[in-house]
């Protein structure tokens, strides 16, 4: 004796489509446009080379030298032994690449 709702509204809950606005259909295809200043170039390719460089040969300069247990870059085994310079070292080289991204456009 139960009344299905499918059979009592004719059909199914949910599946009605409402047709939309076209204001909402003109939103989705425009995009905001991005904003131009002059003088405002983007960098060139060398320059984001240049910077992710720096931070990665300042990471690998830390890892070499807690690896070999102080012994490179410039650690126990070569003629000039900064010891725990090589991590001053090593940051700021990382460093030179984190100040490069302030200019990254």
């Amino acid at each position: 004796m139960a009344i299905s709702l499918l059979g009592y509204l004719g059909t199914p809950l949910g599946n009605k489509l409402l047709p939309m606005s076209e204001s909402r259909a003109d939103k989705r295809k425009s995009k905001p446009a991005k904003p131009q200043v002059e003088g405002e170039e983007e960098n060139p390719t060398w320059y984001k080379i240049a910077m992710f460089g720096f931070m990665v040969l300042g990471l690998i300069w830390i890892l070499v030298f807690y690896i070999s247990s102080a012994r490179y870059p410039l650690g126990s085994a070569t003629p000039l032994d900064l010891s725990n310079w090589n991590i001053l070292i090593g940051f700021g080289i990382a460093m030179i690449g984190f100040s490069m991204t302030t200019r990254w456009k």
